[in-house]
């Protein structure tokens, strides 16, 4: 899942294609490398990050929806409203990437259990102004974002919506600690267990560039991609239904290694 921020905000590369051409011309190359799925956000959800208005989300990612659905492509919209999301299924889209979970708009279960569309369930606590102050978890985040997830996967079941549509995404950083996080990617398998296909979106995040860290402080987010990579590879080995990234050559040059190599195993 190649990832086209129509933003001037967020955290990893705001403003580089925040006008539709260059979006879609983003698009289309991320799509040359390599790229399922093109992930099209028209708000920055990073730590501090202030909402735009529901208008002007709308007009940054619907039309390069359009663009990109009619050149072929398999588009996802990453919002957490519902407006924006019925508008984006109507411009092409198929998967509608809701870091919210359904939890920030109540219509969206509506909007999904009305479509066809794949939908996206990530765990999430709070919007991303004030989200850092939420990341106490009672018996340990693993259990406690498998819980919260589950919940959400009832609720959307109870509003119609089909559980082979939902895909559920443990939402890395948002409500979480550095700790956390590696703690949920070690325990991924007990958040497969629920059932449902699993997203992963680790690519650039403030964790591995504390990882990273050195004399300088945490490693720039433009100098994390290497151990992005290396991590997509240790999750496909997992059986991660997909993995949200920036860098889509890079990531999917990796997978071919390891695919071949896994061929080659038999």
């Amino acid at each position: 899942m190649g990832v086209v921020n129509v933003t001037p905000d967020s955290f990893s590369d705001g403003g580089r294609w925040d006008d539709h051409a260059s979006a879609v011309a983003h698009g289309r190359e991320l799509l040359e490398h390599g790229a399922d799925i093109l992930d099209i956000g028209g708000e920055s959800t990073r730590p501090g990050a202030t909402r735009p208005l529901v208008a002007e989300e709308l007009d940054r990612v619907v039309p390069v929806i359009a663009d990109l659905a009619a050149a072929g492509a398999v588009v996802s919209v990453d919002t957490m409203r519902a407006e924006v999301a019925a508008a984006a299924l109507d411009a092409g889209a198929t998967i509608v990437n809701d870091v919210s979970g359904g939890l920030a708009d109540p219509g969206m279960l509506e909007v999904i259990a009305g479509s066809r569309a794949t939908y996206v369930a990530m765990h999430w606590r709070a919007h991303a102004h004030h989200m850092t102050q939420f990341t106490s978890y009672r018996d340990g985040v693993v259990a406690g974002v498998c819980r919260e997830l589950e919940a959400r996967l009832e609720a959307l079941v109870e509003a119609g919506v089909p559980e082979s549509r939902v895909v559920l995404d443990p939402g890395l950083g948002f409500a979480k600690t550095t700790e956390q996080n590696w703690e949920l990617l070690a325990g991924l398998a007990q958040l497969q267990a629920l059932g449902r296909p699993v997203l992963v979106g680790a690519s650039r995040k403030a964790f591995l560039g504390q990882l990273l860290a050195g004399p300088d402080g945490v490693r720039a987010v433009d100098q994390r991609e290497h151990a992005g990579v290396a991590l997509a590879v240790l999750l496909a080995e997992r059986g991660v239904w997909a993995l949200r990234v920036h860098d889509v050559r890079a990531t999917a040059d990796a997978l071919a290694v390891w695919q071949r190599l896994t061929q080659e195993q038999g």
